[in-house]
């Protein structure tokens, strides 16, 4: 399925691969933004549990440490 993808792109013109390369890049940082805000929501929903608390970023630098 790559290599069709891939030899399907090298088919398209100059301009063309850009928008190609600019849609996917568009949508890869959509991909990460969600990714963000789903562990963002599960933490939030981690810490209105109790499961865990709030710390500093020093707290957590000198429990990675220890």
């Amino acid at each position: 399925a790559f290599a069709d993808v891939r030899d399907a792109a090298e088919q398209l013109d100059t301009e063309a691969q850009a928008e190609l390369v600019a849609v996917l890049s568009r949508r890869l940082a959509e991909r990460g933004r969600e990714r963000v805000a789903a562990n963002v929501a599960e933490a939030r929903r981690e810490l209105t549990a109790g499961r865990c608390s709030s710390m500093t970023a020093a707290e957590i630098v000198r429990e990675a440490q220890s």
